[in-house]
């Protein structure tokens, strides 16, 4: 423990040291990344460096966006892997709109609830979909995403872009979370060979600082190169396209499949066979003179503009940066939000979401009357946007929790956030297919465990439905001011994202903050919402909050009837990074968030 504290006080000096000039109010462990050129940030020094990499070689920020994720795929294994899922935000400084790529694929065929329910072990038990192993799949979208986002907004090919992440599948120093990662979960996938032989490498957890060799995803990854250059003279978008039919409709994705359904899974290669990442329309609220973007119903993105209307009337400036109004404000308001993410988000193309009216200032107007200033909501508050009605009291519909192990309660996230000098931003979340993970055979491919988040109940708008896609908490974050983009963040952190993601917000447009600043700074959270993951939890009144919130706002809190967890100062739920443009200087900036290491790096 003093070593650990000594460590801090370490990287604390040196953080102070390297801030004298940069800011004035508040010491930061890192300083902010700056640059005119263009900056890229993500969740790892090598992760960012890849796409730093295309931005020197004349690519702009989606080809330096789809480097870094196709890099975080090799290299952040304990959080993400190339056969996860992404869903993309995009604008491109010539173009008006806004779009998004929607990287999440859908349930095999072959998922029902009727199948699941057939896999009890004990009858007496609600139904479970695991939280891991060849069951869990949902149909890989990492690659046509980043097939989709090339081809239509990028200008490099794939050899370009995927260069980075064979280098680091040949080999990379392994890392201290990494490491611990391959401990901690080797219980849930010591049964599969295949997962073994790559993360065991003969039968040990690696050490810290070893070269970490996946020889397997290094060939899938040269294989689908060799596809592109094969298919080089018939233009750059059609040899894509040929690299796409090959994963999706060729022998690789067969492979893939072949390994999932011989351990017993679902996925087959007709599932992949029909599956296209959609180029989309994003979601959009205004909240005072700023354009908030996200993906659509089918993630959990457009809650946070559902809790940005209803805190749109509140002056937070006056109530000072995380005071007890600060705090209570916000998490009764994000508890209103969840309860509509619970009760209608689902797959828009199974489900009709009421995005306009969940989205409207009136319904917001509605529910905003429910938050009471000094005591803490202990049910769940879901709403009738068509009716502009706020309905005071509504029964959970979360089924009753599981006792997942241990081992397999393993669910992360990464980020990828991009502005390049001509205003070009991608934003991404890329996810899924984490440790404890199957590996898909000979192809080196960790497959998604997904499809846990959707849910085994009859009736549900997220109900498990073969081909439906589940929703997710992937969240993606662009904002615009007078038309033009400010800044690009994402984070990883499970249904904590959007919470996160508002307050580094906040801190920037509210208090101030630089961007290193605002990520740094101490954050709460509730857990009043069903969980999206495994045992699909509801806690009532939750708050955690770091201990550097002092005793007078803990013990306020519990007076306001919050049930209080503190955790400890920089507790790791969440860790985004912020992109921040200004079109007038050109100055590009960036805060990476020191909690799990994120990383930004400026030209």
């Amino acid at each position: 423990m003093k070593s650990r504290t000594l460590a801090r006080l370490v990287i604390f000096a040196v953080g102070l040291s390297v801030m004298a000039s940069t800011s004035a109010q508040t010491p930061t462990y890192r300083p902010p990344v700056r640059g005119t050129r263009g900056v890229v940030a993500g969740g790892h020094p090598l992760v960012a460096e890849a796409g730093l990499r295309m931005l020197h070689r004349g690519g702009n920020a989606v080809d330096a966006g789809v480097a870094a994720t196709l890099a975080a795929s090799v290299i952040e294994f304990s959080h993400f892997a190339f056969g996860g899922e992404v869903p993309v935000i995009i604008k491109m400084a010539s173009k008006p709109q806004v779009v998004t790529i929607n990287g999440q694929g859908q349930a095999p065929a072959l998922a029902t609830i009727e199948f699941f329910e057939k896999q009890r072990k004990d009858p007496g038990q609600p139904a479970l979909i695991p939280s891991t192993g060849p069951t869990a799949a949902t149909v890989p979208g990492v690659l046509d995403a980043m097939v989709v986002a090339l081809q239509n907004y990028g200008t490099m090919k794939l050899a370009d872009v995927m260069q980075p992440a064979i280098e680091l599948a040949d080999g990379f120093p392994i890392d201290e979370l990494r490491v611990q990662y391959i401990k901690n979960t080797r219980p849930a996938y010591e049964q599969w060979k295949d997962t073994t032989d790559i993360f065991l490498p003969g039968g040990q957890v690696p050490k810290v600082g070893d070269i970490f060799v996946q020889k397997n995803l290094a060939k899938t990854l040269q294989e689908l190169v060799a596809v592109e250059k094969k298919n080089a003279k018939r233009g750059r978008v059609a040899a894509l396209e040929a690299v796409r039919d090959y994963f999706y409709r060729g022998p690789l994705g067969k492979r893939y499949c072949d390994a999932i359904e011989k351990a017993g899974g679902l996925l087959r290669a007709s599932d992949l066979a029909s599956f296209r990442a959609d180029i989309d329309q994003p979601t959009k609220v205004s909240f005072h003179g700023y354009d908030v973007y996200k993906v659509g119903f089918w993630s959990q993105g457009p809650v946070m503009l559902q809790i940005l209307n209803l805190l749109e009337s509140y002056d937070l400036k006056a109530m000072k940066h995380n005071s007890p109004d600060y705090v209570h404000t916000l998490t009764e308001a994000i508890k209103l939000g969840f309860a509509d993410r619970d009760r209608y988000y689902a797959d828009p193309r199974f489900v009709k979401v009421p995005g306009a009216e969940l989205l409207s200032k009136e319904y917001a107007e509605v529910r905003r009357s429910l938050i009471d200033p000094k005591s803490a909501s202990q049910t769940q508050q879901p709403g009738d946007p068509v009716n502009k009605k706020s309905l005071a009291q509504l029964v959970s519909l979360n089924p009753d929790p599981m006792d997942i192990p241990v081992a397999e309660r393993a669910h992360d996230t990464t980020c990828v956030n991009v502005i390049d000098a001509a205003g070009n931003v991608f934003s991404a979340t890329p996810s899924g297919a984490w440790l404890p993970s199957f590996v898909a055979g000979d192809t080196g491919i960790p497959i998604s465990s997904r499809l846990q988040s959707a849910l085994l109940i009859r009736g549900h708008a997220n109900e498990l439905r073969p081909g439906k896609r589940p929703r997710i908490t992937l969240t993606p974050t662009l904002v615009m001011k007078d038309g033009q983009p400010f800044a690009a963040l994402s984070t990883p952190g499970g249904d904590n994202q959007d919470q996160a993601l508002l307050q580094v917000l906040f801190n920037v447009i509210e208090f101030g903050m630089n961007p290193q600043e605002a990520v740094e700074a101490g954050r709460f959270e509730t857990q009043h919402y069903v969980s999206s993951f495994a045992d699909h939890k509801f806690n009532p009144g939750s708050l955690m909050v770091e201990k550097r919130f002092g005793e007078a706002l803990i013990e306020e809190m519990k007076r306001r009837g919050h049930k209080v967890e503190v955790n400890a100062d920089f507790a790791p739920t969440s860790a985004p990074t912020i992109v921040l443009f200004d079109p007038k200087t050109k100055l590009i900036q960036a805060g990476a968030d020191a909690r799990r290491g994120r990383y930004a790096m400026g030209w």
